[in-house]
């Protein structure tokens, strides 16, 4: 395995320039003291009952996502780099949604295959043609990073479907806040705790063309979800309605909440809930969770969608290797924030060279989330090789695979004391008439020694990340 990059200590041992301030609260606070303040963390997340579900468990158990107290630290110059390549590859996500549903010029271009689009399962014939409010299909993108030895930012994936983990993101600055407000005091760290108020106000902005006074809903596909405790959150939080697919109906090719008051027009949805269970009458027939004839107001334009019908395809692992060349057609630019060199396993060549080197690689589904359905080469014994082996040979298309990333370690509390874990970092990018976002986002940590996987399914916590001002 490759030396990972240590966030707060430089290779010769010296204390980074973003980590002096808290290094040296670290050093003058005693280990009991830390203790007792993990505790009191642990305490209050199960009171306030920051779950997740993860399905295929027994009884749907619920299980507490492991927090760490040690912050990750980004500089200000550092986040300002990050910021211009999020905004930048943003845009051109949305650029490239918006050509793909109309004029097709990538396609035309010779830039990205037909096949590659057309042949996807989340490209959606459905929404050829459907103009949306300011072309926004992403309206809130999750952009997962990881950092390599030398120190340079990589962009793992995309996520533009139903990004998740912000809710995460705002209960960590909450807790650290709460537990050392010494350390806020030490130097100036940028605030998170206003996305909800920025997220409302950009679901604002894309109302249906007309509405002056927009209501906006959350749409979730229930309690049973894993994320619900962020559905319930993130209404409660921007002061919006809750509601499943019971809630509303759609009359006259507009969409109706229920309330005691009688119906009460809804004008953007923010919705939690795929493409496929959307509208049983034009997706799944067998859907019990969307609202029957959601979609044809949709296309009527008089309710907007958040994200877009058909925005999967952008988050697609197949697709990820274009976005550079995505954001040299639509912006003219070359990529800020470089992809993860990757093999496309539907090309011969590169099926070739990954079936000989399984070991040493990375190989994901295009279609995977969260972890699942991925071989982490380095660590997976010969029987789990030789599964996956048969699994590419069977539909190379099916896969891609990239090297193996030894992604940034952040000193962690564990069970022996601080020791280094790896890490990544979800920002939340936020597109309506302006490209917006908090500084930071959700870090998440592998807190199994040596495990590169840092989602939560998989045994993985979070931090709190500090973005400094100056």
């Amino acid at each position: 395995m490759k030396t990972a990059y240590d966030e707060m200590y430089a290779a010769d041992g010296s204390v980074r320039e973003s980590y002096r301030s808290y290094e040296t609260w670290l050093k003058s606070t005693p280990a009991n003291v830390i203790a007792r303040k993990r505790e009191e963390a642990d305490i209050a997340f199960h009171r306030v009952g920051i779950t997740f579900a993860v399905y295929g468990e027994d009884s749907g158990k619920e299980r507490l996502i492991p927090f760490d107290i040690v912050p990750r630290i980004i500089a200000a110059k550092e986040w300002k780099m990050l910021a211009d390549g999020l905004r930048q590859r943003v845009k051109a996500l949305n650029a490239f949604l918006h050509d793909i549903y109309h004029d097709q010029e990538i396609i035309k271009a010779g830039r990205i295959p037909t096949a590659m689009i057309h042949g996807n399962s989340q490209f959606r014939k459905e929404m050829i043609g459907v103009d949306v409010p300011e072309n926004i299909y992403a309206h809130i993108a999750g952009v997962d990073l990881v950092r390599a030895g030398k120190g340079e930012y990589y962009v793992l994936e995309d996520n533009l479907r139903t990004p998740s983990g912000v809710s995460y993101m705002l209960e960590d600055r909450k807790m650290m806040m709460r537990l050392f407000p010494d350390l806020f005091a030490r130097q100036a760290i940028a605030p998170v705790e206003h996305y909800p108020d920025l997220l409302l106000n950009n679901m604002r902005s894309v109302a249906p063309q007309g509405v002056n006074n927009p209501n906006v809903v959350l749409l979730t596909p229930g309690q049973y979800n894993s994320a619900y405790f962020e559905h319930a959150f993130l209404a409660q939080q921007m002061g919006i309605e809750l509601v499943d697919g019971n809630d509303l109906f759609v009359r006259d090719e507009t969409v109706f909440m229920r309330t005691t008051q009688g119906p009460r027009r809804v004008d953007v949805i923010y919705r939690r809930i795929d493409d496929d269970y959307l509208d049983p009458l034009a997706f799944r027939k067998d859907s019990m969770l969307g609202v029957p004839g959601l979609f044809s107001a949709y296309r009527a334009g008089n309710v907007t969608l958040a994200n877009a019908v058909g925005t999967g395809i952008a988050d697609d692992k197949a697709i990820y290797m274009h976005v550079p060349e995505m954001i040299r057609f639509y912006c003219g630019e070359e990529p800020i924030l470089s992809n993860v060199p990757t093999w496309d396993l539907s090309k011969p060549e590169d099926c070739k060279y990954v079936l000989a080197h399984l070991a040493e690689l990375v190989v994901k589904e295009v279609h995977g989330s969260g972890g699942y359905g991925m071989l982490v080469g380095p660590t997976a014994s010969s029987d789990e090789i030789k599964l996956f082996r048969q699994k590419i040979i069977e539909a190379p298309e099916g896969y891609i695979a990239q090297p193996t990333l030894s992604l940034s370690t952040c000193p962690t509390f564990v069970d022996s004391g601080v020791a280094p874990r790896h890490i990544d970092l979800r920002p939340y990018v936020l597109s309506g008439k302006e490209i917006t976002m908090v500084p930071g986002g959700l870090t998440r940590v592998a807190l199994k020694e040596g495990s590169l996987v840092v989602n939560s399914s998989q045994g993985g916590g979070t931090k709190d990340t500090w973005v400094l001002e100056n």
